[in-house]
């Protein structure tokens, strides 16, 4: 089986590993979003393409979900004590490896998939790790606040500010110039079913749809999608902040419309939210909590089971 996930960090990261253990013997191909990408100390950090690597490499920092276990912070220690900024974005010493890393081999000319696939190398995660784009794009935030009304990094907004300063706009700079990374839209094309994890509908999954082909390749194939939201809140994270934002309410319901009946053929979604329904999408309440291995395996489970009840969609 030939499976393709779109996915953002965190969420789509445990689901991933659920989804592995469901399928031990299915190709799958993770196409991560690069919007959340940003250049710090002079090193191209890549926070969700690492934070699936270390996820299913088995690095990742359990309890928080982000960042390498056993970390230490003695060079952001050192950082700070010269002034330099940003000081708010926490980097590990080993994660500073990665980025280091990786931003030699972007300096030799290599394009990012190719270097996220050396730093696979190490980590094997058990899938074919692809970035959206080669392409530097970037999602930028636009806020009002002291400083009068001015365009952030979304790390700014996400990680200094917490979100607490509403969103006037989200867009993704770059993107109208921006193409598939290689194999991206050959592996979608090639899939049996794309699975959209419980990521955050716009600064993720919404990111990487709007790599110019990556929409029109995924909405010809059969996608089931797990809700990111459970009873009108965030499985975790500010999603809330986001579909805010761009103006639509934060519910299972909501989120499903601005996805569309042309992306979504089957929807998970949780009991609380049984009462949700689109024409043209079969919707199926279950436990969405991803609170142990088995839970998750069970989702990701129910997702490919609803894929094999839908009819095969190959256009």
């Amino acid at each position: 089986m030939r499976i393709v996930s779109l996915a953002g960090g965190i969420g789509a990261a445990r689901f991933l590993r659920g989804l592995k253990a469901a399928a031990p013997d299915a190709e799958i191909t993770v196409i991560g979003n690069t919007g959340d990408d940003i250049t710090l100390f002079g090193l191209r950090v890549c926070p969700d393409l690492d934070t699936v690597m270390y996820t299913l490499g088995g690095g990742i920092n359990e309890e928080q979900g982000w960042g390498r276990a056993g970390e230490a912070f003695t060079v952001k220690e050192e950082l700070a004590a010269y002034g330099m900024e940003p000081q708010w974005f926490g980097l590990g010493d080993r994660d500073f490896a990665t980025h280091i890393l990786r931003s030699q081999l972007l300096s030799a000319g290599y394009p990012l998939s190719q270097v996220t696939e050396a730093l696979c190398d190490r980590w094997r995660p058990g899938v074919r790790l692809l970035p959206m784009s080669d392409d530097r794009t970037e999602t930028h935030v636009v806020i009002s606040d002291g400083d009068g009304r001015r365009a952030i990094h979304f790390q700014e907004w996400w990680v200094r500010l917490r979100a607490s300063v509403p969103a006037e706009q989200i867009a993704l700079v770059g993107a109208d110039e921006a193409t598939p990374a290689p194999g991206v839209l050959d592996a979608i094309r090639d899939a049996d079913v794309v699975i959209l994890p419980p990521s955050n509908p716009v600064v993720s999954i919404g990111t990487i749809l709007q790599i110019p082909g990556i929409r029109e390749a995924v909405e010809r194939k059969t996608v089931v999608g797990v809700s990111p939201i459970i009873g009108g809140a965030p499985v975790r994270g500010m999603a809330d902040a986001c579909l805010t934002a761009i103006g639509v309410e934060t519910s299972a319901q909501a989120v499903l419309e601005l996805y569309g009946s042309r992306l979504i053929d089957g929807w998970l979604v949780a009991e609380e939210d049984k009462d949700v329904a689109l024409d043209g999408v079969v919707v199926e309440a279950r436990p969405l909590l991803m609170d142990s291995p088995e839970a998750t395996r069970e989702i990701a489970a129910a997702a490919l089971r609803l894929a094999g009840a839908l009819p095969e969609i190959d256009g």
